[in-house]
């Protein structure tokens, strides 16, 4: 009796092993594809429907003016995940895990302020994903977003077959994404006035608020988290050597994945400023009525191209802070629930505001916003765990990662205070 053939799964991890004890005979990108996967998945964070509020707003409102503060968001992102990702190489455990094992009297606060910033991350890709089918097929707010969680659904049941197939689906989205953009950047031709956005600086406490939700869109604690889950035991990695050429490769899956997320994240907002603040439409600060004045600005297949993308944002996005969600309730308290349970809690929001008839693009920044402040709590002890020799081994953070790793901590947190400043203490 034949043996059963071997899955996409362990087919890559026997080619990834091979690559490692140098019995490979791939070169080039052949070589390295095994190990992909991981930061594309992570990188749909990075484009989520949040984002395409906050960026659209940005550019519609302040043309270019924000461009710099994507690309630093992006930088910051790339570091902070390649953290996340040697923490689960190195030790085999995800950060959760980790906060839990050393710190373990902050376990329950920790998993409590986890979840909220879960269920903000579900406001806004549920809302995303239901507003595009309404955009784009007329669907009520309320059906699309019942369409929504069916199709997350069917997405999460690809991990039965392993994480190979869900990684490729999220990947598929991931491209669809960079594909609707580029028309929408053919279609907009910014000027080379975009240069100019790369220039450091605020216009008034409005451009801060949005830059503050462009951070909390684009550095995402849920995924810091999740990140050291994807890699812990993906690929083995018994030697101090096999660890390094992993977390080699790893980094080059993130400059990959977190390159195109910067890429589309700015395409995003130079598209709203080539189309809406070019034109004076700088009240443009809405997705339903930016997706309606494309046609007239651009043409249909601009507005078309613009839902297609919202909507593989929402769904890819929402699937992956499902994951997400697992990952944190495993990690802090080793307590799981079916997904279907999690999915269904994690989404009352979603439907509370859609029910509610609350303006969903508003609902979308003020959910970016509170992400932001949740970057700390996940940033602070990757920081800490990571400086650590005895945790990471060889792969242990040098003294100028541990530096920039403090600024960009320090940065955000003060963004953040002094952003509650200028809310509750005008003039």
């Amino acid at each position: 009796m034949k043996s059963p053939a071997p899955s996409f799964d362990e087919r890559m991890t026997t080619e990834a092993t091979d690559v490692l004890s140098g019995r490979s005979t791939r070169r080039g990108a052949a070589r390295l594809l095994p190990f992909l996967g991981p930061a594309f998945v992570a990188s749909v964070a990075y484009m989520d429907p949040g984002n395409f509020a906050t960026n659209i707003q940005g550019g519609a409102q302040f043309g270019y003016l924000l461009l710099w503060v994507i690309l630093a968001a992006s930088l910051m992102a790339m570091l902070i995940q390649d953290l996340s990702a040697k923490l689960g190489i190195a030790t085999g455990k995800n950060l959760p895990e980790m906060i839990r094992e050393r710190w373990p009297r902050l376990a329950w606060p920790y998993w409590v302020q986890a979840e909220l910033v879960a269920m903000a991350t579900d406001l806004a890709e549920f809302l995303g994903a239901s507003l595009a089918f309404q955009l784009l097929f007329g669907i009520p707010l309320l059906w699309g977003a019942i369409l929504t969680a069916i199709i997350t659904f069917s997405l999460l049941t690809l991990q039965k077959r392993g994480f190979r197939p869900l990684e490729l689906a999220i990947s598929g989205f991931v491209f669809v994404i960079a594909l609707a953009y580029l028309v929408q950047i053919v279609l907009s031709h910014p000027g080379i006035e975009a240069l100019s956005g790369f220039v450091p600086r605020f216009e008034g406490p409005d451009s801060l608020y949005l830059a503050v939700g462009i951070i909390g869109a684009t550095v995402m604690p849920h995924v810091i988290y999740l990140h050291s889950a994807l890699t812990q035991n993906r690929i083995p990695a018994h030697t101090a050597a096999e660890k390094r050429q992993v977390a080699r490769m790893s980094r080059t899956d993130i400059f990959l994945a977190m390159g195109l997320a910067a890429l589309i994240n700015m395409s995003m907002l130079a598209a709203a400023a080539a189309a809406f603040h070019t034109s004076g439409r700088t009240d443009i600060a809405d997705l339903t009525l930016a997706y309606r004045t494309l046609t007239p600005l651009l043409g249909g297949a601009a507005a078309i191209a613009f839902g297609l993308a919202l909507l593989s944002s929402g769904l890819s996005s929402s699937t992956v802070g499902t994951m997400a969600g697992q990952v944190v309730m495993q990690g802090f308290v080793q307590f799981s629930i079916p997904v279907w349970l999690r999915r269904t809690i994690t989404m009352l929001p979603a439907f509370a505001v859609i029910l509610l008839g609350l303006n969903p693009t508003d609902t979308l920044i003020l959910s970016q916003v509170i992400l932001s402040f949740g970057i700390p709590f996940a940033l602070v002890p990757l920081l800490i765990f990571t400086a650590q020799p005895k945790v990471m081994g060889e792969l242990v953070s040098s003294r100028a990662v541990q530096g920039i790793g403090w600024c960009i901590a320090a940065l955000i947190i003060g963004l953040n205070a002094y952003l509650l400043f200028q809310t509750f203490m005008p003039g």
